[in-house]
């Protein structure tokens, strides 16, 4: 299979798509003032073709942040696209459209992958498509996209998840997840005072979160937002944990970029040598998959962020196309099987 990658930061749609022709599945990355257009534009250019889109930074060797982009494969994969309605109230309502997708593509464990693009209530989605998947073992990579709406094949939908299945008929596929950030000391803490709708963390060990995270990193309350770059919070999933972004400070309370439950086990987490975890994770590749075909990546937002702090940004797309051909997003949320995580990388790599 190959992967094609075209952009315009200009937002010009045909600009983008120039040079692609018969793709077997389209993914779209538009920014908030054209994506409509965009999504429109895009099935006229390309009628039936399977297509998934949302509003989102994108990229390859180098980040389009307003643009349009486009990532499609094609010569030798089998792709379908959908969209699962209703995921704030019953996703599961429209399992079934799940379902009769992996029976069409054939999907396995070894070849298939499913792609998704969310517009919100992540976890409750990845939990719902997880039943369908896991019964042919197939995994998902994702992320979350802006403005709170996701495309399927021309159409523009609300509170939804767009997908598509993806199977590589000449080769393995794998998927992984990259976590920059180790444990911190030996803080743990039981959450409480939790607003699950909100995404509300009130309490750590019975005490005000604020002031128990401020009292640890001795920082002020203005610092608290991006403080979460370096000190984000981690749950605990069993040998993993699940990075939890503070998004900011709610009175004596912080807001989050992920739910947390009451009696929830929290750890304090602190940022790496992102640079050598970067260099594992590409070796850790190189040494799985010999000969690869593309790898498409979701990058979260505030990973976007802290690398460009550092001026690594660049140098990390670098890095990630010695692989070969590499694309990606950049995500609020990204998603990793069953898993809604945050600050994370996740990526499907096609033999």
């Amino acid at each position: 299979m190959r992967q094609f990658f075209g952009t315009s930061r200009h937002g010009n749609l045909k600009e983008a798509v120039q040079g692609l022709g018969h793709p077997q599945l389209i993914m779209l990355f538009s920014n908030d003032g054209q994506f409509d257009a965009h999504v429109k534009e895009l099935e006229v250019l390309y009628p039936g073709v399977p297509s998934i889109g949302c509003i989102g930074m994108s990229y390859d060797t180098h980040v389009t942040e307003r643009g349009v982009s486009v990532v499609a494969f094609l010569d030798g994969v089998r792709a379908t696209a959908n969209v699962l309605e209703q995921v704030s109230v019953m996703p599961v309502r429209y399992i079934r459209r799940l379902e009769e997708d992996i029976k069409k593509v054939d999907g396995t464990q070894k070849d298939t992958v499913c792609i998704d693009l969310c517009s919100g209530n992540d976890a409750c989605v990845l939990t719902t498509m997880h039943t369908a998947l896991k019964q042919r073992s197939i995994s998902l990579v994702g992320g979350t996209g802006d403005g709170g709406k996701v495309s399927a094949n021309g159409r523009i939908y609300e509170d939804a998840v767009a997908y598509a299945l993806v199977k590589n008929l000449n080769g393995r596929v794998k998927t992984y997840k990259e976590n920059i950030y180790h444990q911190m000391g030996d803080y743990r803490f039981i959450a409480s005072g939790t607003d699950k709708a909100k995404y509300i963390l009130g309490s750590l060990n019975g005490q005000p979160a604020r002031q128990v995270y401020q009292n640890i990193l001795h920082v002020t309350e203005q610092q608290i937002s991006t403080q979460t770059f370096k000190n984000p919070f981690g749950k605990l999933n069993g040998d993993d944990v699940c990075i939890i972004s503070i998004k900011e400070v709610n009175g004596s309370a912080l807001a989050c970029f992920r739910q947390v439950n009451d009696s929830d086990v929290l750890v304090l987490l602190e940022l790496g040598d992102f640079k050598a975890i970067v260099k594992e994770t590409i070796d850790t590749i190189k040494k799985e998959f010999p000969k690869r075909s593309a790898v498409f990546s979701v990058n979260c937002l505030f990973r976007y962020k802290l690398f460009s702090e550092h001026h690594y940004m660049d140098e990390y797309l670098r890095e990630m196309g010695a692989l070969g051909s590499h694309a990606g997003f950049v995500g609020y949320g990204e998603h990793y099987n069953n898993r809604f995580v945050n600050q994370s990388m996740t990526c499907v790599v096609f033999e």
